[in-house]
């Protein structure tokens, strides 16, 4: 796809990854502030509000606690498994032309990178958020980076999905407004 004149491929691409040092920063200084100053590892919860904790959970795996390095091996196999889809954002980034994808892939890329450092620097992914309804956690304990990684993949997956609609729609509309032979 052509980006028109006003949508600047490398202005885009400046979006993206100013959107994932962001991410990375933000994320960073919010485990360091966990780990440091509030000492989450000991306290192992602090009360936000009532319905969200600051609890401590050491991730050994990915998403959903799926993968679970038991071993240093396993550890350094999920380090380059992230790492290698971490690059395939990277090219897809340095592909993309539109504002709206290289934002969202600069989410996926931020976040997927701060948990990277974690696992390499500690062997774990400092996980912290604790959303809850009473008993109710509608997600599992989570950081910052699991949030932009899941945000950015949604925003991917609508505007995917809208933009297949958009193009369905006008070839429907072409092709009613095409002369008959």
């Amino acid at each position: 796809m052509i980006a028109s004149p006003r949508q600047s491929p490398t202005l885009a691409r400046v979006l993206g990854f100013a959107v994932a040092a962001l991410v990375f920063v933000a994320d960073q200084l919010v485990k360091w502030a966990m780990v440091g100053p509030l000492d989450l590892r000991r306290a192992e919860q602090i009360t936000v509000l009532p319905i969200f904790n600051f609890t401590w959970a050491e991730n050994y795996g990915v998403s959903l606690g799926l993968f679970t390095a038991s071993s240093d091996a396993q550890r350094w196999m999920l380090v380059a498994m992230t790492g290698a889809i971490a690059l395939g954002v990277l090219v897809w980034l340095l592909r993309e032309r539109h504002r709206g994808e290289t934002a969202a892939l600069g989410l996926v890329l931020g976040g997927a990178l701060g948990n990277i450092v974690d696992r390499v620097a500690r062997g774990f992914v400092v996980d912290y958020a604790d959303l809850h309804f009473g008993t109710f956690r509608p997600f599992l304990i989570f950081n910052l980076a699991d949030a932009a990684i899941t945000i950015g993949v949604l925003i991917i997956l609508a505007r995917s999905f809208l933009s297949r609609e958009k193009r369905a729609a006008t070839h429907v509309e072409a092709a009613n407004t095409a002369p008959e032979k």
